[in-house]
C-alpha cells in the first residue's frame, strides 16, 4: 500500500496541506527515491554524464520501457550534494493543479520548502499564474540550485502542464536543474535548449550496455559469462536493460545457463510477458495488428506496412511508436525495424492469434518489394512464402542470375534456393538449379537442367519482351559457361552472339544494374577461347572482362580475368608479366571482403610456374599446394591443364621424370583439344623420355610440337639439341611465330639453343655472344632454369670473366658443380613487391618476436581470430605455410 504523507516531517504545518488539491493524502512513495536492487550495476559513464545536468537547466533521460533509466537517475540523485526533489508522474497528473501540487510537495521534502507566498493549487483543473510566478522567484533567489526529477513524464500529456512547467523552468534561471526521465519525447522546447547548449541528453544508444556492462551484470546475478557470449547476448537485446537483467533471472533457473542465454526462446521467456504488457497490449488494436504484421520484416517502411495490413494508416502509426520507444528502432529515410527480442515475440504471437497468414504476408511482402526494386528482400520473402516460380523468376527477370557466382551473395543464394523443392516447375526455376549445379562444377547435372529451362522457355515464352530478353540472356551466359567448363569454343562464341543481340532489348537501367552479367560472360568466353589456343582473341575478351565496372559485383569475374591474362602472358613467353598480373588479381577481392583466396587458383598456378622457372622450388610447391584446395574447379580444363603444367615442370625439375608424366595430363573431358595443353603433355613426356636415355623417342613425342606456340617450341628445340638433332631443332626455332616481339621466356632458351648448336660447330665467339644476350634478358627475369638445363657446355662459357659478371649474384651460385645434380638455391627476390598492409606487416615483426598469437593479439587490442586472419593472408603473399618460413621470406625480401 502506498504510504502517504501526512506523518512526513517538515511536511505538516498550519500553511503545508496533506492533502492534494482533489482532498486525497499525497502519497510518499511518489516523492521518494526509488530504492536499488543488490544486482544494481552502477555505470560510471553514465553517471558522469548526468553530472552535466547540473551546468545545464533542463536533462532528458529518453528511453524504452525497462531501459534503466529511473535506477540510473535515483542512482546519480543519491549521490548528490544538492537538494534532490523526486517525483513520479502518474496519469492523474494530466490535471495541473494535481501535477504541481505534488511537485511543491517534493520540493518540501528534499528541503526546498516553498514560502507562504508560494502558497498550494487548490483546483485541480488549473494553476493561478501567480502561484507559477511566486514558485519560479523563490528558485532563483536559491543559492544552491535544487535537481527537480520528474520520472515517467510521458504521462504527463497536457499541453499546459508542459507551458507552464517551462515557464518556471525558465525563470528559476540557475536556481533549477529539471530532469525528465521519459520513454517519449516532451512538450518542450528541446530545439531552443540544444541550440544555447543548455540541455543534457542521454537517450535509448546510449543507456544501452555494452559487451562488458553486461558481462558485470551478470556477475552480479551470480553468472559468469565470457565477453565474446555477453556480446552476443547484447547484440540480440541490443543492451536493453531489462531484457539482460530478465534473461539473467531465468537462467539461474536452468541447468546450464550459458546455454539457456545463448538459445532462449524469447517468446516463451518473462521478456515475452514484459514486452506484452509494457508495449503491445497497452496499444490500440489497430497499432497491434500493424506490429504483429510487420514481424515477418527484417525492415519496413509505411508503404510496405501498409500493403501487409490492407490498410493506409501505417505512417503516422510508425511514427508514433519510434517517438513513444515503443521498441520500433528508425533506420533513416522512413524505413524502419523491430528490437530484435520484440521481433521474435511478435512473430511468435502473431502464430497464435493469426494462423496460417505468414506465408501470405510474406508473399505481399515480396511482391511489393519487387515493384520497389529490392531484389535480396524479394527473394527472401519469396521464399519464405513458398513461391519458388517467383522467387527464381525475380532473380531472372532482374538479370541477376550471375550473383549466383558472384562470391558477396553467391552463398547467400545458393543457401536460399537449395530449399526450392521439385514442385516448382518454370524455366527461371530450372534456369536457377542449372546455375547452382554449374557453380559447383557438377556439369552432367547442371547441363541437363539448362537443356530444360531452355525447352520449357521455347514451350512457354514470357509474353513481356523485356522479361523474354533477361530470361535468354541469363541462358546465354549459363551456356557460356557451360561452354568453358567443356571446353567448346565454339558453343561459347555462339552464346556471346546470342548476348550481344539480347542486350539491345534489355533495359539499360538492368545492364548498368548488373555488370557481372558481362564481366562472368566475356570471362567465361575469354577462358574457352584461351583453352583452344586462341590467344589473341582470348586476350581481347578478358582484357575487357578485366577493366569491367561494377565494384565489388565483378570482383570475382575481373579477379578471374586477370588471372586468364596471367596464364597468357606466361604461355606467351612473359614471365614477370604473368606474375605482376597473377599478383595484381588478389588485394581487390580482399578489400571488398571476399573469402581468401577466392578465385579459382590459376594465378597461384601461374606463380608456382614462374617459380619454378626461377628454380624457386618451395615457393612453387608452397603456391601449387595452396592451388589444389577442393574449390578450384577440377573440371575446369583451363584450370586443370594449369595445374598439370605447374606440377609436372616442378616434378621434373626434381628429377621425378615418371611423376612428371603422370601429372602432365590434364585428365579432363573437352570438345576439343588444347595446342598449348598437348604441347606441354608432350614437353613433359620428351624431357622424360630423354631423361631416361631414349633420345629418339624423345624426339618423336615433340613431332607434334609447332612454331605457332613458341614458348613450347623454344623447349622443343632444347630437347632436340640435347638428344643430338642439333638441325632439328634450328628448323624448329626458325618455324617460330611470335606475332610481335618474343617474351624472354622465348629468347633466353631460343638464344641457348642457337648457342649449343653453335659451340658444337666451334664457333666459341658467336655461343659467347648468343649467352650474354640470354644472361642479360634472363638476369630482368630471374630465369635460372634455362641455363640450369642447358647441360655441361655452358660451364665454360659462363666461367669466362665478362660472362661471368653477368652471371654473378643471381645465377651462378646455383649452378651445378661437373657430376652434381643441380641443388636448389636460395630464394632471390621476386621483380614484383610482395605488398603487405600495415596490420599484416605489424603481425610478421611479432611473429619475427617468437610471439605467440594470443600475444599478438593482445599487444595489437585485435581478436585472435583477426591476427589468424592477417596471418593466412601473409602466408599466401609470400608463398609460405608455416611461421618461420614467413619470417625468413620476410627477411630475405627486407621486408623485416
Amino acid at each position: 500500500m502506498a504510504e502517504t504523507d501526512e506523518n512526513a516531517p517538515g511536511l505538516t504545518g498550519p500553511t503545508v496541506p496533506c492533502t492534494d488539491p482533489l482532498g486525497d493524502p499525497f502519497l510518499r512513495t511518489r516523492i521518494v527515491l526509488p530504492t536499488r536492487p543488490a544486482t544494481y550495476l552502477r555505470r560510471q559513464r553514465l553517471v558522469d554524464h548526468l553530472d552535466q545536468a547540473l551546468r545545464t537547466p533542463l536533462t532528458l533521460l529518453n528511453g524504452a520501457a525497462g531501459a534503466g533509466k529511473t535506477l540510473l537517475a535515483a542512482d546519480w540523485a543519491a549521490g548528490l550534494r544538492q537538494p534532490v526533489a523526486w517525483l513520479t508522474v502518474e496519469a492523474g497528473d494530466r490535471r495541473p493543479g494535481v501535477f504541481w501540487a505534488y511537485v511543491i510537495q517534493a520540493l518540501r521534502a528534499c528541503g526546498a520548502p516553498a514560502s507562504d507566498a508560494v502558497g498550494a493549487p487548490a483546483d485541480a483543473t488549473g494553476v493561478d499564474q501567480r502561484l507559477l510566478a511566486a514558485l519560479a522567484a523563490e528558485l532563483n533567489d536559491r543559492d544552491r540550485p535544487v535537481v527537480l526529477v520528474l520520472d515517467e513524464y510521458d504521462r504527463v500529456t497536457a499541453p499546459e502542464v508542459a507551458e507552464q512547467l517551462e515557464f518556471v523552468l525558465h525563470h528559476a534561471g540557475r536556481g533549477l536543474r529539471l530532469v525528465l526521465v521519459t520513454r517519449t519525447e516532451p512538450l518542450l522546447p528541446l530545439h531552443r535548449y540544444r541550440a544555447a547548449d543548455e540541455l543534457t541528453e542521454i537517450r535509448a544508444a546510449e543507456l544501452a550496455f555494452t559487451p562488458e556492462e553486461a558481462a558485470a551484470l551478470l556477475e552480479l546475478h551470480g553468472l559468469s559469462l565470457p565477453v565474446p557470449a555477453a556480446r552476443a547476448l547484447v547484440d540480440r537485446t541490443r543492451g536493453w536493460a531489462a531484457g539482460l537483467r530478465l534473461s539473467a533471472l531465468a537462467a539461474l533457473e536452468s541447468a546450464d545457463p550459458e546455454l539457456y542465454l545463448k538459445e532462449f526462446e524469447a517468446d516463451s521467456s518473462t521478456v515475452a510477458d514484459f514486452l506484452l504488457a509494457e508495449v503491445l497490449r497497452g496499444q490500440p488494436e489497430e497499432t497491434q495488428d500493424l506490429l504483429l504484421r510487420v514481424s515477418v520484416l527484417e525492415r519496413f517502411c509505411p508503404g510496405l506496412a501498409n500493403a501487409l495490413t490492407l490498410r493506409t494508416d501505417a505512417g503516422p502509426i510508425l511514427a508514433g511508436l519510434y517517438r513513444g520507444n515503443a521498441f520500433v528502432e528508425h533506420l533513416g529515410h522512413s524505413w524502419y525495424q523491430l528490437h530484435p527480442l520484440f521481433g521474435e515475440i511478435l512473430r511468435a504471437h502473431l502464430r497464435e492469434r493469426l494462423p496460417g497468414l505468414e506465408p501470405e504476408l510474406h508473399r505481399r511482402a515480396a511482391r511489393w518489394l519487387r515493384r520497389s526494386g529490392f531484389l535480396p528482400e524479394t527473394l527472401a520473402h519469396g521464399a519464405a512464402a513458398g513461391d519458388w516460380d517467383f522467387a527464381a523468376g525475380a532473380l531472372v527477370d532482374d538479370l541477376a542470375i550471375g550473383q549466383l557466382f558472384t562470391g558477396l551473395r553467391s552463398g547467400d543464394l545458393t543457401d536460399l534456393f537449395s530449399h526450392m523443392g521439385p514442385e516448382a516447375r518454370s524455366p527461371a526455376t530450372d534456369l536457377v538449379r542449372a546455375a547452382r549445379d554449374l557453380s559447383r562444377y557438377n556439369l552432367d547435372r547442371g547441363l541437363t537442367r539448362l537443356r530444360q529451362a531452355e525447352e520449357h522457355l521455347a514451350d512457354d515464352a514470357p509474353d513481356d519482351a523485356p522479361e523474354a530478353a533477361a530470361v535468354q540472356l541469363s541462358c546465354a551466359l549459363l551456356e557460356a559457361l557451360a561452354a568453358r567448363l567443356t571446353g567448346c569454343p565454339s558453343r561459347a562464341e555462339r552464346a556471346a552472339e546470342a548476348a550481344d543481340e539480347l542486350r539491345q532489348e534489355v533495359p539499360v537501367h538492368l545492364l548498368d544494374k548488373h555488370p557481372e552479367l558481362t564481366a562472368l560472360l566475356l570471362t567465361h568466353l575469354g577462358s574457352a577461347r584461351l583453352w583452344a589456343g586462341h590467344f589473341e582473341d582470348a586476350r581481347t575478351a578478358l582484357t575487357t572482362a578485366a577493366g569491367a565496372p561494377g565494384g565489388a559485383s565483378t570482383v570475382l569475374p575481373r579477379e578471374d580475368s586477370m588471372e586468364h591474362l596471367a596464364l597468357l602472358d606466361y604461355l606467351s613467353g612473359w614471365p614477370g608479366r604473368a606474375e605482376r598480373k597473377a599478383l595484381a588479381a588478389v588485394p581487390e577481392a580482399e578489400r571488398v571482403g571476399l573469402p581468401q583466396p577466392s578465385g579459382s587458383g590459376i594465378g597461384q598456378l601461374v606463380l608456382a610456374a614462374v617459380a619454378v622457372d626461377r628454380h624457386e622450388l618451395g615457393r612453387a610447391q608452397a603456391l601449387i599446394d595452396e592451388a589444389a584446395r577442393p574449390s578450384s574447379g577440377t573440371r575446369d580444363p583451363v584450370i586443370a591443364a594449369g595445374r598439370a603444367l605447374a606440377t609436372a615442370r616442378l616434378l621434373l625439375v626434381k628429377g621425378r621424370a615418371r611423376a612428371a608424366v603422370e601429372a602432365a595430363n590434364p585428365a579432363v573431358s573437352a570438345a576439343v583439344a588444347s595446342p598449348w595443353a598437348a604441347s606441354h603433355e608432350a614437353l613433359v613426356t620428351s624431357a622424360a623420355h630423354l631423361a631416361e636415355g631414349r633420345p629418339d623417342r624423345a624426339a618423336e613425342v615433340l613431332q607434334s610440337v609447332s612454331g605457332d606456340q613458341p614458348a613450347c617450341a623454344v623447349e622443343a628445340a632444347a630437347i632436340q639439341v640435347a638428344a643430338g638433332r642439333t638441325g632439328a631443332a634450328i628448323d624448329l626455332l626458325d618455324s617460330i611465330r611470335t606475332g610481335g616481339r618474343a617474351g624472354p621466356a622465348v629468347t633466353v632458351r631460343a638464344a641457348l639453343v642457337r648457342a649449343q648448336a653453335a659451340e658444337g660447330a666451334g664457333d666459341t665467339a658467336t655461343a659467347r655472344r648468343l649467352v650474354a644476350h640470354a644472361l642479360l634478358d634472363a638476369r630482368r627475369e630471374r630465369l635460372r632454369r634455362p641455363f640450369l638445363d642447358a647441360g655441361a657446355w655452358i660451364r665454360p662459357l659462363l666461367a669466362t670473366p665478362p660472362l661471368h659478371e653477368l652471371a654473378a649474384g643471381w645465377l651462378t651460385p646455383g649452378l651445378p658443380r661437373h657430376g652434381e645434380q643441380p641443388r636448389p638455391e636460395s630464394l632471390s627476390p621476386p621483380l614484383v613487391a610482395v605488398e603487405l598492409s600495415g596490420r599484416e606487416r605489424d603481425v610478421l615483426e611479432r611473429l619475427a618476436r617468437m610471439m605467440s598469437t594470443e600475444e599478438v593479439a593482445a599487444d595489437l587490442y585485435v581478436s585472435v581470430n583477426t591476427v589468424k586472419t592477417h596471418l593466412k593472408s601473409v602466408y599466401r603473399k609470400l608463398a609460405v605455410n608455416r611461421r618461420g618460413d614467413a619470417v625468413r621470406r620476410a627477411r630475405e625480401l627486407r621486408l623485416l
